[in-house]
């Protein structure tokens, strides 16, 4: 596997078995709900269904990234063992977590000025994160060098595309990304918001659509439009969804009713305990390499 370390945070949304099979190292956010601390860990500490369960009834979550010494202590177990490091970062469009790798890495490059620790901007949240993690590893199997992938990150971090709709707005309005009275008549309305993640790295709403059944037809729209290859795209395709796996597995459907080369492909993954806190149940995203984003 080479003599570095492939890294993230958990806020990747792959499973743990998925990290554990590509010998992708992850280190954890912080979520509390109910008065309690727990680690974003997967899905170990508090089953998927329970977490979007108390928020559905009414309990409210709040997040904190990592901190300073935890990244210390986290890279140092790997220098300690004479390896090198290439961690990516939660979107800094998103959260400050990417500040406090960076003060870790430069401490920690004092102490250890033979090694090499790379720390960057994904530009990139959940499992289209953890798609850039995936071709990541990929390349590592290849033989490609540390250097090698630092290079590709940042030539290609923004050839992965990410849609979101949500079927309830009421975490958007606590949020602050939906006003209260527009959050009220939209779950009126039956309105589906449409987000996505721009150049940036932030999350942007673009369209609202009213019905789910009209925003799993868009949200397909969408990949045809920006997909690599349109229809023709045989890339890695990924989705998470907040407690709905049904929503998701109709999205998976309609996009192998569109992409004939995608039948069996498409990974449904959990979004996290992180990021879940903020989109709430009933929340599902897509994620596929397209075309560059900064060229459309």
């Amino acid at each position: 596997m080479g003599d570095y370390v492939l890294s993230c945070c958990s806020t990747a949304d792959l499973s743990k078995e998925h990290f554990l099979r590509r010998d992708i190292r992850y280190i954890c956010f912080h979520y509390e709900i109910g008065g309690k601390q727990y680690m974003d860990d997967l899905g170990e500490s508090m089953d998927f269904h329970d977490f979007y369960g108390r928020m559905a009834a009414g309990e409210a979550t709040r997040t904190s990234q990592i901190n300073v010494d935890e990244f210390i202590n986290y890279f140092e177990s790997f220098l300690k063992e004479g390896k090198d490091v290439l961690h990516l970062s939660l979107s800094s469009g998103i959260s400050g977590v990417l500040n406090s790798a960076i003060i870790a890495r430069d401490e920690l490059q004092e102490k250890y000025p033979d090694r090499k620790i790379y720390v960057m901007d994904s530009l990139a949240a959940s499992s289209g994160y953890g798609l850039l993690m995936d071709i990541l590893a990929d390349m590592r199997d290849e033989g490609k060098t540390i250097d090698e992938l630092f290079e590709y990150v940042k030539d290609n971090r923004l050839y992965i595309h990410h849609w979101f709709f949500t079927t309830n707005l009421t975490y958007l309005v606590r949020g602050g990304r939906v006003s209260k009275t527009a959050g009220f008549v939209g779950n009126l309305l039956n309105i589906c918001p449409l987000l996505n993640v721009n150049v940036e790295g932030k999350l942007i709403p673009r369209d609202k659509i009213r019905t789910t059944k009209k925003v799993f037809k868009e949200i397909v729209e969408r990949m045809k439009e920006h997909a690599l290859n349109g229809t023709d795209y045989d890339g890695k395709c990924y989705i998470s969804q907040s407690d709905c796996r049904e929503y998701a597995d109709r999205v998976v459907e309609l996009i192998e009713e569109s992409f004939p080369h995608m039948k069996g492909k498409i990974e449904v993954n959990h979004i996290g305990t992180t990021i879940g806190s903020h989109t709430g149940p009933g929340t599902v995203a897509l994620f596929f390499v397209g075309k560059d984003k900064r060229t459309e």
